[in-house]
């Protein structure tokens, strides 16, 4: 769920965001120039802990060049050239890029290597605002973890099925998107040998 803490007169700039975030705890965003604070399901953060655990075993078992974190928030650009900050639910950065500032805040202005969303009640912002905003950043890889299937049946089918989209950016710049349902094994441009099948992520099931 997404609440708004803010109606400034004037649309805050990605700066004044960072700047300005409120001293209590939480994830908060910048979306049409005002300040909105995300509020997550307990089976919402499960999920992104699960997947974040799973980037992190890769990362090491593989010593690949990554960080793993809930806590980044990356500057998008709609459409109409609007700054925007992104919160992802896990975001995977490539260590060079991180370790390059390290008195910045944890905000990011370059494409990050993959992010993840866990979709909640506005799905709608995943689907849409996000998909369009990481591609436009340039992401190289995005995914949409839909477990209770709350996104249209254009996207989910007739009945709806939980699902796991991974959108994949090609060499023109444009999204290329799979789904990933049941026993299916996810793959990860990211993490190649990244062994996971989508109902892990959509169930988590016993002993994950």
């Amino acid at each position: 769920m997404i609440t708004t803490i803010s109606s400034p007169k004037q649309s805050l700039t990605f700066l004044q965001f960072i700047e300005g975030l409120p001293d209590e705890e939480g994830r908060y965003e910048l979306v049409n120039g005002e300040i909105m604070r995300i509020l997550a399901t307990r089976e919402h953060e499960d999920r992104a802990d699960l997947i974040a655990k799973l980037f992190d075993r890769e990362v090491e078992r593989l010593s690949l060049n990554y960080r793993v974190s809930g806590r980044i928030v990356v500057r998008t650009l709609t459409q109409d050239g609007k700054e925007q900050a992104r919160h992802p639910d896990v975001s995977v950065v490539d260590k060079a890029q991180w370790e390059a500032q390290p008195q910045a805040y944890s905000a990011m202005l370059d494409p990050l290597q993959l992010v993840v969303e866990v979709v909640s009640t506005n799905w709608e912002d995943d689907y849409i605002d996000k998909l369009d905003e990481y591609q436009r950043l340039g992401i190289l890889e995005y995914w949409i973890v839909d477990y209770l299937a709350l996104g249209s049946r254009n996207y989910l089918g007739n009945p709806k099925v939980p699902t796991v989209f991974v959108y994949l950016l090609d060499e023109n710049g444009v999204y290329q998107v799979k789904p990933y349902r049941g026993e299916e094994r996810i793959v990860s441009r990211t993490f190649p040998e990244l062994a996971i099948a989508a109902e892990q992520i959509l169930k988590i099931l016993p002993g994950d």
